[in-house]
């Protein structure tokens, strides 16, 4: 999975009162694989992400 600046992830709940986790990717290495430096919506903290089979990108356009 790879991803660019300005991309959007989400993370899926397994749980149905839970709400997705998304997050702005803000900076990647030089070929977009993982880990990624992530803006996470909820509280504007950032973190080193490595992405699960929960994860999927929603490309910037």
């Amino acid at each position: 999975m790879k991803a660019a600046v300005g991309d959007q992830v989400v993370v899926a709940s397994a749980h149905t009162d839970v709400p997705a986790r998304e997050g702005e990717v803000v900076e990647v290495s030089d070929d977009g694989q993982p880990p990624w430096r992530v803006r996470w919506a909820e509280d504007e903290h950032e973190s080193v992400y490595v992405p699960g089979p929960d994860t999927f990108v929603r490309r910037q356009e």
